[in-house]
């Protein structure tokens, strides 16, 4: 029997869905490279339903208590005397998502001698020390593509929130105002703009194939260059570096996972290589930009406009000055975990817990870390070390 320690965000306020806006979901066969979709033996959930927060359960209960192995489902993951820190200690496997991360540190790591697998149902394994991983000898493993292109969507409309100042104007109307000069005096046309991904992997190439027809100029930097075909499709600019690319750029995307190499990337020096009056955008993780040079060159009016929906820690304290900085347009982590999205890394976590009790490989596309080293999807986007250091802070969010 194995202890499965599944850690998922709250519950809605006003309490589980007794129904929802739609029906149902389309059905996917393929991603977009070609990627089979998950292929767990069955589900037990109806695909459009709210899996991710603690009632959700991510649909695993039933499957896991039939085979006779323990589920303990919480959503309270920081600080000392945490459910998560109380459960770990003797749990088999750890379920976290990136929305939520239950930040599995070199002394949690220490402390749970049992522990041999550690999922992220999503993408992203910025919240496990790999290096503690690798030298504890456990896998680490993730849904890969899951919610690729939910995050390149949020990418888009993140984009056309802040250069058409969205937020500001639908206020306006909430005020019940009808202040046009006000609206538009910070609104512009996407056309014709430069726009830059740094990395252009699954998310980053989806950004740029969504964007595509809105008549822009597209830029991208990434360690592996994309094939001569794609380039000439898209028009694209390859830069070999994050400098060259932002230089030139009206509009950055950050779109690459984190890890010791690309912490704090954008950082004062970075930004202040950007155009005055660019704006930037982050989805993937919020410790790659410098949470101070962010809200200093919104103040100064270096940058135009931020948005994205990644903090760190996460959640984010309730003084984390992302939230009252100008000209954002900062949501929770939302941008990997919409309904649709949802079905998919359940169904993604049930095929690697599958693999993993019935001692069949898991997916290469899966794995972050096995046998002590960077494996699969891990050795081609991560860099051994640590990200975790800070996420205490995590345990002051009171809001």
């Amino acid at each position: 029997m194995a202890k499965v320690l599944c850690v998922l965000y709250d519950d809605p306020v006003d309490g589980y869905p007794p129904q929802y806006a739609r029906d149902d979901i389309p059905t996917l066969e393929k991603y977009p490279d070609g990627q089979s979709m998950p292929s767990p033996s069955t589900v037990d959930f109806t695909p459009g339903e709210l899996l991710g927060c603690v009632s959700g359960e991510l649909g695993l209960r039933k499957f896991l208590e039939d085979a006779g192995h323990e589920l303990v489902v919480t959503s309270d993951k920081d600080g000392e005397g945490s459910a998560f820190e109380r459960e770990l200690v003797d749990s088999d496997v750890v379920i976290s998502q990136p929305f939520w991360p239950a930040y599995l540190t070199a002394e949690r790591i220490a402390s749970a001698p049992n522990l041999k697998l550690a999922i992220t149902a999503g993408i992203g394994s910025d919240h496990v020390d790999l290096q503690a991983a690798m030298d504890a000898g456990i896998t680490v493993a993730e849904v890969t593509y899951c919610n690729s292109i939910s995050v390149a969507e949020h990418v888009a409309m993140s984009i056309l929130v802040l250069v058409r100042n969205f937020v500001p104007s639908h206020q306006i109307v909430l005020d019940g105002g009808w202040n046009i000069a006000d609206a538009v005096s910070r609104s512009y046309d996407l056309e014709g703009m430069q726009v830059g991904t740094v990395a252009a992997g699954r998310i980053g190439l989806g950004v740029l194939r969504r964007l595509a027809p809105f008549d822009v100029g597209l830029h991208y930097m990434d360690r592996y260059r994309l094939p001569a075909e794609v380039e000439a499709e898209l028009n694209l600019t390859h830069h070999e570096t994050v400098e060259s690319l932002v230089e030139v750029c009206d509009v950055v995307t950050i779109n690459c996972p984190l890890h010791p190499e690309t912490e704090h990337l954008f950082d004062a020096e970075m930004i202040g290589k950007m155009k005055r009056g660019a704006y930037l955008i982050n989805t993937a993780r919020g410790k790659i930009c410098d949470r101070d040079a962010v809200a200093s060159a919104l103040e100064s009016g270096h940058l135009a406009g931020y948005a994205g929906d990644v903090w760190f820690p996460q959640p984010a304290p309730a003084d984390h000055p992302w939230r009252a900085m100008p000209h954002n347009g900062m949501t929770p982590h939302i941008s990997g975990s919409s309904l649709s999205a949802q079905a998919r890394y359940a169904a993604g976590t049930r095929e690697i817990l599958e693999c993993w009790m019935g001692e069949r490989p898991i997916r290469d596309e899966y794995l972050i870390v096995e046998g002590g080293n960077l494996a699969g999807t891990g050795a081609h986007s991560y860099s051994a070390g640590n990200a975790t250091s800070g996420s205490e802070e995590a345990a002051r969010f009171s809001g």
